[in-house]
């Protein structure tokens, strides 16, 4: 991937919004790569939540690392990186994965990026959004992915921080300050797709079965036992009950979207890249490589709708 701080001149400055959605937020990095390919210069980047771990990692010009690493991810490596706990204000303490982060991206202070960063989370005593640019990137990345329940709460200068996606999954507001030619953001809570979930499984299972020679029998059965518990867990298409999970996931994924769609009304971007909101489960990371692509498909369409001149090649 080119250095952020040295693509070409000629093409439009872009302020990029990345919005909240767990692994759906996946679809980010291939929107910034169809971005580059065709010339745009994203000079400021505003994450929530997973944009902001994805805005984050970019603005460090490390996106490749990352994607080599997430597309290596099956389901037995992301639930490793779960750090259990069983306190009452979440049941994974987050620092883990952030660890892990940390050592294969490096960390730095956010002032010291080559291209403009914000994380958005939420503080839940003045319940008001809190956009961090400054510090260092992972506190900041750490604080926005605090989905509450599921992750426990970041103290920040004395204020409790969560997911900023709480308030505002797609946060267009602190690109009202930027200096550049247009705003783009990618809302990966959008209306659902009937068909886009199998279409998803069905890559990453062609790809599986593409890797099977180069994976050894015992980490194939463990997948294959996390394959049958996940479903499981998933309630049947005949029962009309929803299991703990699912309830949660789903009042989550109503809030954001009626927030998004208030909130994006009245700030409305230049264009806007919409991901169906059931084209995965919030911890389906290891469904990486085509979600990828399927934000290359989303944003290559997307683009269509900009005015020529707008368009640099």
């Amino acid at each position: 991937m080119p250095d952020p701080a040295a693509q070409s001149p000629s093409g439009p400055r872009v302020s990029l919004v990345l919005g909240s959605g767990g692994a759906r937020g996946l679809a980010h990095i291939g929107v910034i790569d169809v971005l580059e390919e065709h010339g745009f210069r994203i000079e400021s980047v505003v994450g929530c939540s997973m944009g902001a771990l994805i805005g984050g990692v970019y603005a460090m010009d490390k996106l490749d690392v990352y994607r080599d690493w997430i597309c290596a991810l099956e389901r037995v490596d992301v639930l490793r990186l779960m750090d259990v706990t069983f306190g009452s204000t979440g049941f994974i303490r987050g620092e883990k994965i952030i660890e892990v982060l940390r050592e294969l991206i490096g960390d730095t202070n956010i002032e010291d990026l080559p291209v403009k960063f914000t994380a958005v989370a939420t503080d839940l005593e003045s319940q008001k959004e809190v956009w961090i640019d400054r510090g260092l990137l992972f506190d900041a990345i750490r604080a926005s992915i605090a989905i509450p329940t599921v992750f426990t709460p970041v103290l920040r200068r004395g204020r409790t921080l969560v997911d900023g996606g709480l308030l505002n999954p797609v946060p267009v507001t602190p690109t009202m300050r930027d200096d550049t030619d247009l705003t783009i953001a990618v809302d990966v809570g959008g209306a659902a797709d009937p068909a886009v979930e199998a279409r998803i499984r069905e890559s990453h299972k062609r790809r599986n079965n593409a890797l099977d020679s180069q994976r050894n029998a015992i980490h194939k059965f463990v997948d294959g036992v996390i394959e049958k518990i996940s479903d499981a867990l998933e309630p049947d298409e005949q029962d009309d009950e929803m299991g703990l999970q699912e309830i949660m996931t789903r009042s989550f994924d109503v809030m954001q979207e009626t927030l998004a769609r208030h909130k994006l009304a009245a700030h409305p971007p230049d264009l806007l890249i919409s991901v169906p909101r059931n084209v995965c489960q919030v911890f389906d990371f290891h469904l990486a490589a085509p979600l990828i692509d399927y934000g290359r498909e989303l944003t290559e369409r997307a683009l269509t709708h900009l005015p020529a001149d707008i368009r640099p090649r």
